[in-house]
């Protein structure tokens, strides 16, 4: 009998895992809205955000190409991908983001002053498992999506940059979870 229990329990956790394990037929892909606007991105790199241990969101980096150059970054569109784990308010992430670029050496306050604001009235608040996804076209705006629909259009290339420098920058305050995201890591 206890042998039984002890294959059971290690049957279960198998049985576990293999449900975690994506099979091909769930491979991941960006969200229709997405795919609609900005076709042929492939999944670069993954990471996962952790605050204090505490799992914050996965994140993908969506590119035209799996071995692009970092360069190319610049000069083609490409898609971050964050699907949280936690509730966060999306003031809370507007104002962590005016942060982070201020900690890259964004300066002018009052630019970081607008990014705020208007990140603050476009980002919804996040429940569990809800995604927010950024495209970026570079030279001209930064794309914001849900799982469903687009969100919002910010039309300022300086912006642009500034908000996905939070993870892409080599001056990112996560330079582990960058390579991870650029496949080199």
């Amino acid at each position: 009998m206890r042998s039984f229990v002890r294959l059971s329990f290690w049957g279960a956790c198998l049985l576990l895992t293999l449900q975690a394990v994506p099979s091909p037929a769930q491979a991941v892909t960006l969200p229709e809205a997405v795919i609609k606007d900005v076709a042929a991105l492939t999944l670069r790199g993954e990471a996962v955000m952790r605050f204090f241990g505490l799992k914050v969101y996965d994140i993908r980096l969506w590119t035209p190409t799996k071995a692009a150059p970092t360069e190319e970054l610049v000069e083609r569109p490409f898609a971050l991908e964050l699907v949280y784990d936690l509730s966060i308010k999306g003031r809370d992430i507007a104002e962590r983001s005016v942060k982070e670029m201020r900690s890259q050496g964004w300066r002018d306050e009052t630019k970081l002053k607008r990014w705020g604001e208007e990140m603050a009235r476009i980002f919804p608040d996040i429940a569990q498992g809800d995604a927010l996804i950024g495209v970026s076209i570079p030279g001209k705006e930064a794309r914001f999506y849900s799982r469903d629909k687009l969100i919002a259009v910010v039309a300022d290339p300086e912006f642009s940059r500034a908000f996905f420098d939070i993870w892409l920058s080599d001056k990112t305050s996560e330079p582990r979870l960058r390579k991870k995201l650029l496949g080199s890591g």
